[in-house]
């Protein structure tokens, strides 16, 4: 049996490995056909984005493991299929149960690759090419961290608490410095919002100044702010949480209860990483009923192609029940697990009625 299952193992790391080239290949070149549009803006040249593009595959492969672990898998079994040798198996009296187990190990490989994808490579990589991006195009140099969004502006640096959903800004300070790079004021405003080209309005400002000999502190109800800032760059700089590490969402997520703060979006792609190698495993235990099931209904073909649409629900019902989640406030626990919790089930429940036969 250990010869056996090196040999699944074999097989379905081979045909995955081979699905994975061609599909971060073809996302590649998609990346490319979309960056190309924006050439030219700013200071985004060719080299910003090959470098962007080639700095965003690590999360292309984290994001196409289920898929493709699925897409593999049906690949491989159809194989054994087509050769007779997963009758041979069977007939020698291998159990479905025991070939499970063998694309389980595999399956659990797969899993803890995904989660170091998604937990130390994409990431870090994925914010880096956001970085190069913004910057060639805006001109300015912005990050994100634990205390907000920072960013430079000429001699300003500019922290903002949180971009709210319409793009007005909550918990805005800006630190002014003159060209000696000397402090001069520190302002403080709990609400900005945008009004026209360059311009700002922030209201409940508190205002420090810093003279040569004293200090003075003022109280202003509304005063306007010029800014290179403006909605559109504000898209441009932000970092989705779907592309933040689980670490990253869970202190995130911290930080705005410790605040008081709505975190259910953060929740819900934080619980969303958290079960996404879990769906690596869930579907590739998809694909071995399936595809012993498919074996007088087409080819090797037709079975690719059914894997790639049963990828392409399992991809679509995970962004269903997270934005049903936000749209109607579901734990977040809970839209995140239910569509690998029905993926799993689907799957169980095929093996048995196939072991019933």
């Amino acid at each position: 049996m250990r010869t056996l299952s090196r040999y699944i193992a074999r097989e379905i790391i081979a045909a995955t490995a081979l699905v994975f080239t061609a599909l971060v290949l073809l996302f590649a070149f998609f990346d490319l056909v979309e960056e190309i549009k924006d050439l030219g803006r700013g200071a985004y040249q060719l080299r910003h984005i090959l470098v962007h593009v080639l700095l965003s595959v690590p999360d292309r492969v984290y994001g196409l493991f289920p898929i493709a672990a699925l897409i593999g898998t049906i690949f491989a079994l159809a194989n054994l299929v087509a050769n007779s040798e997963y009758t041979v198996m069977r007939a020698s009296g291998v159990s479905l149960t025991r070939i499970a187990a063998a694309i389980v190990r595999v399956g659990l490989a797969f899993s803890v690759l995904t989660f170091v994808f998604g937990e130390f490579i994409a990431p870090p990589a994925e914010q880096l090419a956001h970085r190069i991006r913004s910057q060639a195009i805006t001109g300015l140099v912005a990050q994100e961290f634990r205390s907000g969004l920072w960013i430079k502006d000429g001699t300003s640096f500019i922290n903002v608490a949180e971009v709210l959903p319409d793009l007005s800004l909550r918990g805005l300070r800006i630190y002014d410095f003159d060209q000696g790079y000397r402090l001069r004021s520190i302002r403080f405003a709990e609400r900005g919002s945008f009004q026209r080209a360059r311009t700002w309005v922030l209201r409940e400002v508190v205002q420090t100044s810093f003279d040569d000999r004293r200090t003075s502190v003022r109280r202003i109800a509304e005063a306007d702010w010029q800014s290179v800032l403006d909605p559109a760059l504000l898209n441009v700089l932000q970092v989705k949480p779907e592309k933040m590490s689980a670490w990253r969402l869970y202190s995130y997520t911290q930080h705005l209860k410790e605040n008081r703060q709505k975190a259910l979006r953060y929740e819900n792609a934080f619980w969303t990483k958290v079960m996404y190698p879990v769906a690596v495993l869930a579907m590739m235990m998809l694909a071995l009923p399936f595809a012993y099931f498919q074996r007088r209904q087409g080819g090797v073909g037709a079975k690719i192609f059914a894997g790639i649409m049963l990828g392409l629900a399992f991809h679509f019902l995970n962004k269903l029940f997270s934005h049903l989640g936000l749209l109607y406030d579901w734990p977040a626990v809970f839209s995140a697990v239910l569509p690998t919790l029905i993926v799993l089930s689907v799957a169980l429940g095929m093996m048995w009625w196939q072991e019933r036969r």
